[in-house]
């Protein structure tokens, strides 16, 4: 009697991301081609697992989504271990009982910080998951890149470049806030590479004086425009947003005519660049590697070029923030960026 094929879950959990759908291939393609492996799809995150909700993968439903943004699978933030006092049933023990009649192997659950912590959670009640860590803030503890990162941070600087002119012809201080609820990395990378003048982070703290003071001297040496980058995290008073709150100051404190920009949630769209459609491919190939040497419990990671596996233990839960003598806050500080602190 020949030995069982290994049939595992793919599920993706959370907000979206360009490179989810690299992801999904890289994962059912490595586990056919290269193992034999059966491939399942669980519909909407963690509710399709709840529900049993799925699609079989096969090749011809892997093609043609490399490109793609968005995922296949449908997502949902659905927090199985979260009790709903209005329907109280079990959703832990309806995902066992899902996982032991599908006959799965494991379960490879692509998300950020509160999916990892489930996927940790259900490690615990003796489900084999693997996780993979994608968002666009890149803020999973435990890996030096999340895929969806990159594509946002292309987005984000596009738009700051776009900023450029038209301030430059109207002689405005611009103001672009861009997505970053705790985390500043997208803030960061596209503020340096689209030159912003001043970034403001969640993680370092600032005085909006500094800011407008900033802003002042740079006009009153000729300069013709400033473009600040603000996350969206950042402090504020309550029910404002940031760049409302940035722009309504500089033009208060200056005197300037200031403009402000929300990018939203077009950061979270459209086909991911070239580099997360490596990386998500990579983490996915990974990720079957992992099931076929029964190495459960991690989370694939990318730390100094190498690929690894991080026991979800670790991760699950966590936040990889920017440090005040971050590499890059130091360099763009000696390019003369503002950090408003």
């Amino acid at each position: 009697m020949g030995k069982k094929k290994k049939r595992i879950g793919i599920l993706t959990a959370g907000g979206d991301c360009p490179g989810l759908n690299a992801a999904i291939r890289g994962i059912g393609k490595t586990a056919i081609l290269n193992y034999g492996m059966e491939v399942l799809g669980f519909n909407a995150g963690y509710s399709g697992l709840i529900r049993k909700d799925y699609q079989v993968l096969d090749e011809i439903k892997l093609s043609g989504i490399l490109t793609l943004g968005g995922t296949i699978l449908g997502t949902s933030r659905e927090k199985p271990f979260k009790i709903d006092k209005e329907n109280p049933i079990d959703k832990v023990a309806l995902i066992k009982e899902n996982y032991k009649e599908l006959d799965l192997d494991c379960v490879v659950c692509l998300g950020g910080n509160g999916t990892m912590k489930t996927a940790n959670k259900l490690q615990q009640e003796g489900l084999n998951v693997i996780g993979l860590p994608k968002t666009i803030d890149n803020d999973v503890y435990g890996t030096d890149r999340t895929f969806g990162f990159d594509s946002a941070v292309s987005i984000a600087t596009d738009a700051i470049d776009r900023l450029h002119t038209t301030a430059n012809s109207h002689q405005r201080a611009m103001v672009i806030e861009v997505m970053g609820h705790h985390a500043g990395w997208i803030a960061l990378y596209a503020g340096v590479a689209g030159g912003g003048d001043v970034i403001l982070l969640p993680e370092i703290d600032f005085d909006i004086e500094t800011v407008c003071h900033t802003i002042r001297k740079r006009f009153e040496r000729g300069k013709p425009y400033a473009i600040v980058v603000v996350a969206e995290g950042i402090k504020k008073p309550n029910n404002t947003n940031a760049a409302s709150y940035v722009s309504y100051c500089i033009h208060d404190m200056t005197g300037i005519e200031t403009r402000q920009t929300q990018l939203g949630y077009v950061q979270r769209g459209g086909s991911p660049t070239p580099m997360d459609r490596i990386l998500a491919t990579q983490y996915g190939a990974y990720a079957v590697d992992l099931i076929a040497n029964e190495d459960y419990g991690k989370m694939v990671a990318f730390q100094q070029n190498e690929l690894i596996g991080v026991p979800l233990s670790e991760v699950g839960g966590k936040l990889s923030l920017i440090k005040p003598d971050n590499k890059l806050v130091i360099k763009a500080r000696n390019l003369g960026v503002s950090f408003g602190d």
